[in-house]
């Protein structure tokens, strides 16, 4: 099994000639970001990645979370990787400064969030789920609420959870039961909430859940819905921990795949009332989950992009080592290593491409939103804002279906090897597969793309998005050589589908919201790779820039301009299909009756 080894190289390149860090880091609030210190920091979290949580991710996935009578038992080793992991600061990086954090930009905490999940997806999902509850924490919870419970969350001290699922509702948030009763300063909750993520483990005395529910007079429907923080334990009035709450957990999932992660049943008031306190406003508990969640799904995203570098990194090494077969062009020759045959290096080639657009967009749409939030000029935060709200649907869809068909690919570079447990490879696919459920499933990220990002503002964001593209398809028709030519050509065909798939859903939405809805995957799947292909298409541009000036680091350059030449042929040459699917595919989709399939 290969370790793992972050590509800090590709990674500084793609934040630095990429997503700008050094115009990110002038904003107010973020001047301590110096080169010297992402360099530092980003080679830190690399060694800690490798050294720490990695070696941890196959033993973890063997031995997987233990429960037994209420109490979750994560596997060996685990929880000292948590006390190192928020003893190096690693809990805080993006958090404001006043509650503990270190008040770093989103662009850098992206390749750090890219590292944890690469490495080890179960260990780095508690982190992520506390960082989605103090982000609501931040913006919706009151000042009572911040002093007594966003330190302990930020240093790591304790986690918390997302509930907001329940067996009869799943992601129809519009049914869920659980109850909340208003008693004094307080309220008590009642039901029960399934998939939480680390909603019991032993890693911290105290677990902070954010819970969805009804309180008795709530509008019915999505309207009708408040969110509290529940925590494990109680608080006393001198800022101690008190008495257990009435939340206890039931069970654990049994899972394809993130057998170290718990995956929790979550009961509230078998004795009572669970106690809770209200965050924000009654009933407008969905537009805070909206603000929990959008980190969330971008974060989910990353851990995509995360897990099928690891995937990717497994197979390239297997191939370069694995002897099967002669040269296809030397009919007697001697076996070869498989990274010689042509097949196995166009599956190598398209992992690697496909990995370095995701992580293009993904850094790109993280500088967005230091920009939405830090950006000294109004106009272009606004700008900003509607670039991150388009953007965050397509990385968190496009980034983990692609996942699942990279991790898959690495097995099939493996063989039959690939099939058995001991090489690893296997794991990254059943541990990538529950990303594109996590947050909301790519339906439901297609769903909210068309509608309230393209029907909503009759396609402008997107408009805005496809102008910044045709800037750089006018670069790559000026500029010189076949390669660069060649990646413009693909690139101008991907942006007129995407322009074509845009009118047609603004112009068809309200009319036939159906026909719309049958073509939104394939929509958001056309969004990501058209992106994917523009930043490739930048990265070309540098890249041969650089090797004209002599720049250094040539292999690393030529291999940039490679691989964005693979992108093009074998990923932008899909925008079109996927266009006649969007825009004339709903036929096919709605043609049975129910009783028909």
């Amino acid at each position: 099994m290969a370790s793992y080894s972050a590509p800090l190289r590709d990674m500084q390149f793609v934040l630095n000639e990429l997503a700008d860090l050094a115009s990110v880091v002038g904003f107010p609030g973020y001047s301590e970001a110096t080169p010297e210190l992402v360099d530092s920091v980003l080679d830190a979290a690399s060694k800690f990645a490798a050294d720490v949580i990695a070696p941890l991710n196959a033993s973890g996935d063997q031995e997987g979370a233990k429960f037994k009578d209420g109490v979750v038992t994560t596997p060996k080793g685990f929880k000292e990787a948590y006390m190192r992991f928020v003893a190096d600061g690693w809990n805080a990086l993006a958090i404001p400064a006043e509650y503990g954090g270190q008040g770093l930009p989103q662009l850098l905490s992206a390749p750090l969030q890219e590292m944890w999940q690469a490495a080890n997806m179960s260990f780095a999902l508690c982190s992520l789920l506390t960082q989605g509850a103090v982000e609501a924490l931040l913006l919706s919870g009151s000042e009572a609420l911040k002093q007594c419970f966003l330190p302990r969350m930020v240093s790591g001290e304790w986690t918390g959870s997302m509930n907001l699922s329940e067996p009869q509702a799943g992601s129809d948030l519009a049914a869920v039961h659980c109850r909340a009763l208003r008693v004094g300063d307080h309220y008590k909750l009642t039901g029960q909430k399934i998939f939480i993520t680390y909603g019991e483990h032993d890693w911290t005395e105290n677990i902070i859940h954010m819970v969805l529910a009804r309180t008795p007079d709530a509008p019915a429907g999505v309207k009708g819905i408040s969110m509290f923080l529940v925590p494990k334990f109680l608080m006393n009035t001198d800022g101690s921990v008190g008495k257990r709450n009435d939340v206890q957990c039931a069970s654990i999932e049994h899972k394809l795949g993130i057998h170290a992660s718990p995956t929790a049943v979550m009961s509230y008031g078998e004795e009572g009332g669970a106690v809770g306190y209200l965050i924000g406003e009654e009933n407008r508990g969905l537009e805070y989950m909206f603000i929990m969640m959008n980190l969330a799904r971008f974060d989910v995203g990353v851990q995509g992009l995360g897990i099928a570098d690891r995937a990717w990194q497994q197979a390239r090494a297997y191939a370069r080592e694995r002897v099967q077969s002669a040269d296809i062009s030397e009919r007697h020759g001697q076996p070869v290593t498989i990274i010689h045959h042509p097949d196995v290096r166009r599956m190598l080639m398209s992992m690697k491409a496909r990995v370095e657009a995701m992580r293009a967009v993904a850094y790109v749409t993280a500088s967005g939103l230091d920009r939405a939030l830090r950006h000294p000029d109004e106009q272009q935060r606004a700008q900003a804002q509607a670039f991150v709200d388009l953007m965050i649907p397509v990385v968190k869809g496009w980034c983990t279906e692609n996942a699942i068909d990279i991790t898959s690919l690495g097995i099939q570079v493996h063989g039959g090897m690939g099939y058995i447990e001991e090489t690893g490879a296997a794991q990254y696919f059943r541990d990538a597969r529950i990303s594109t459920i996590y947050e909301g499933t790519t339906g439901i990220q297609a769903k909210d793309l068309i509608g309230r990002k393209i029907a909503r503002d009759q396609g402008m964001a997107a408009k805005a998005l496809t102008g910044m593209m045709r800037a750089t398809e006018k670069e790559l028709a000026n500029a010189q050589g076949e390669m660069l030519k060649a990646i413009g050509m693909r690139l101008s065909a991907g942006i007129d589908a995407l322009e074509e798939a845009v009118n047609w859903l603004v112009s068809h939405y309200a009319s036939d919201v159906k026909a719309a809805a049958a073509g939104s995957v394939p929509f958001l799947m056309l969004v990501g790779i058209v992106s994917g292909g523009w930043q490739m298409a930048r990265a070309a541009l540098i890249a041969q820039k650089k090797l004209d000036a002599g720049a250094g680091d040539a292999p690393f350059y030529k291999a940039k301009l490679g691989t964005a030449r693979f992108y093009a042929d074998h990923e932008l040459t899909r925008a079109p299909a996927l266009k006649e699917s969007i825009v004339s595919g709903a036929v096919g989709v709605l043609a049975l009756s129910e009783d028909q399939f």
